[in-house]
């Protein structure tokens, strides 16, 4: 059931107020200024709930690596495989004759996400990664 709508008011400089609408209207025609802002405060929620390492997550693991350093491409299928029930699906990209790019998609408890991806990216030989995960709690659930 949708909780019911309330009306609250805002003050912003003009300036800010004018980026936003050219934000919003970017995004379609569909999106008005009240649902821009609701996105804006689910969106923080969420990325506030990651903090807590017993929170739910989504999210995905980005790695740029050179597959010519040794050992690299084994070590990363090893801690893969050791954490398969985190990783939900993968994607592997050959950039050009030394550089991979790899994606995993990932979901579980924000503390072994974090894990994972701190074991992935401190690999020696990945050049580049990021971990990018948002809850799948109360943010989620609240907005509609």
């Amino acid at each position: 059931m949708a909780s019911e709508l309330v009306r609250f008011t805002v003050a912003v400089p003009e300036g800010l107020l004018e980026e936003f609408d050219e934000f919003t209207a970017r995004r379609g025609s569909h999106v008005n200024r009240s649902e821009a802002v609701r996105d804006l405060m689910r969106e923080q929620i969420a990325e506030h709930e990651v903090d807590d390492p017993d929170a739910e997550v989504v999210g995905s693991i980005t790695m740029v690596y050179d597959h010519h350093v040794v050992g690299l491409s084994g070590a990363l299928d090893e801690v893969q495989h050791d954490h398969m029930g985190q990783i939900v699906s993968t994607m592997h990209v050959h950039l050009d004759h030394h550089n991979c790019l790899e994606v995993l998609a990932v979901r579980g408890k924000s503390a072994a996400i974090h894990e994972l991806a701190d074991l992935l990216l401190g690999t020696k030989g990945v050049r580049y990664g990021r971990l990018s995960c948002m809850a799948t709690t109360s943010a989620i659930e609240a907005g509609h």
